[in-house]
């Protein structure tokens, strides 16, 4: 098929349009992404532990039921993923120690993965590929993380 005159005049335009929006889209403030990414995590995993501790019996009857993790006992499982899950948010929620923080959540993510819900891979993968991002790219300039080390440098 050939191209008409107008269609081949009009390819500049849209080339522009679309570097026009790419340029505008490439100011966008990184450090406004990472507190999204933040928050988003801690959506995700502090309601999870607030509501592990608020019913403690039942927690650990549901790592000891369901969850079965292997080679921990549930009681010791229970408190390390109800202490992971509410400490490692708070500390992401304030963007402090963020990439020490995402540590024990990736470790937390992968075990789930593998033993309890395979099946809910789709989720895993948006929360890890979130959790990685942050654990390369830091808190950005809106956490204490930005402010300690703005102090010490």
């Amino acid at each position: 098929m050939i191209a008409t005159t107008a269609e081949v005049s009009a390819l500049p335009t849209i080339r522009a349009r679309v570097a026009g929006m790419i340029d505008l889209l490439d100011r966008f403030p990184l450090s406004i992404l990472q507190l999204l990414f933040r928050l988003a995590i801690v959506g995700v995993f502090l309601r999870v532990g607030l509501q592990k501790l608020a019913s403690w019996e039942s927690t650990v009857a549901l790592f000891r039921d369901e969850y079965k993790v292997p080679v921990l006992p549930p009681e010791i499982a229970a408190v390390m993923g109800s202490t992971f899950e509410v400490g490692c948010s708070l500390l992401l929620l304030a963007g402090l120690a963020t990439r020490v923080a995402t540590l024990p959540l990736l470790g937390m993510l992968t075990v789930i993965q593998l033993f309890v819900y395979p099946q809910g891979w789709h989720e895993h993968l948006t929360w890890g590929s979130i959790l990685v991002f942050l654990l390369y790219r830091g808190a950005g300039a809106i956490s204490i993380d930005h402010l300690i080390a703005k102090r010490t440098s």
